[in-house]
């Protein structure tokens, strides 16, 4: 049997109020199902002893600006309140979330901040030689393609490989509505990130390194390779594998609440594992 190497995990959540103070570092909160769900597929002990698994918490960084809208404006005086909730807390996350060259720009440096914090807290954990999986729920696929992007185009600055994302294997975004913010522009103009992972060893890489997961009710969840030209290419290159599951259980499964089935369903836990376990077999980084 090969022999198995450490393996890190970076996960993103999405859209969507995930509660209003980011968790301790090292806690698991918003990936726990998906959490214990792994760890029983790929075996504690094994997982315990392999898999470093870190968090990316961002949604305070808009929860208390809405809230606070919706206190002042909202509260007691307009109808649809939980409508109107859904549509502050996870449309008006979209909205603010995007690049802005001037210097009252805060939500995308302030996002991708915790991405890199993140990331170098777990090259502290796993060591700068382990190859890293990216998960990324919703908006958080747009979030991590953005980063990647900024980092293989010299728009960020990362001080180690692994930061700079030179170890990593593979990304699975799930529920991703990355498409809605391709519509600016004309099909062929839309290109995709490079497959990362500069210092994976030839013949070591995983393809597909790029899975992504929807649900054909999960209304936020967008197939990628119709998006434009850059993810065509991709799907066709065999570096992108798209495929529709179902997600969520007997109350959620046939509706938009699917858009957070995700982390529970077995469907979606059985790949991931497998690109984990995958991804034990690379080996150190050098």
């Amino acid at each position: 049997m090969p022999q198995e190497h450490s393996v890190a995990v970076v996960v993103i959540h999405g859209m969507g109020s995930q509660g209003d103070m980011p968790q301790g570092e090292n806690e698991v909160s918003f990936s726990a199902d998906l959490y214990r769900g792994l760890r029983s597929r790929i075996g504690e002990a094994r997982f315990d002893r392999l898999v470093g698994w870190r968090e990316i918490f961002w949604a305070d960084i808009l929860q208390s600006r809405q809230q606070e809208y919706i206190d002042d404006a909202l509260a007691g005086e307009a109808r649809w309140m939980k409508t109107r909730e859904f549509v502050m807390h996870r449309l008006a996350d979209a909205a603010a979330y995007r690049f802005e060259p001037n210097a009252n720009a805060f939500v995308y440096p302030a996002i991708h901040a915790r991405v890199r914090a993140a990331i170098a807290h777990l090259e502290t954990v796993t060591g700068g030689e382990a190859p890293l999986i990216v998960l990324a729920h919703s908006l958080g696929g747009h979030i991590m393609s953005n980063y990647i992007w900024d980092i293989q185009h010299g728009h960020a600055d990362a001080p180690t490989p692994f930061q700079r994302l030179e170890t990593m294997a593979g990304m699975v975004t799930f529920g991703c509505n990355i498409p809605i913010f391709t519509f600016a522009y004309p099909r062929d103009a839309i290109k995709a990130i490079a497959r990362p992972g500069a210092r994976i060893p030839q013949g070591r890489e995983l393809t597909p390194w790029w899975l992504s997961f929807n649900d054909r009710d999960d209304p936020l969840g967008m197939p990628l390779r119709f998006a434009g030209d850059g993810y065509k290419a991709l799907y066709e290159a065999g570096e992108l594998r798209e495929a529709w599951i179902n997600t969520g259980n007997i109350f959620t499964s046939w509706n938009p609440a699917s858009h957070n089935g995700y982390w529970k369903d077995a469907d979606f836990q059985r790949p991931v594992a497998e690109m984990i376990e995958n991804a034990m077999q690379i080996g150190p980084v050098a």
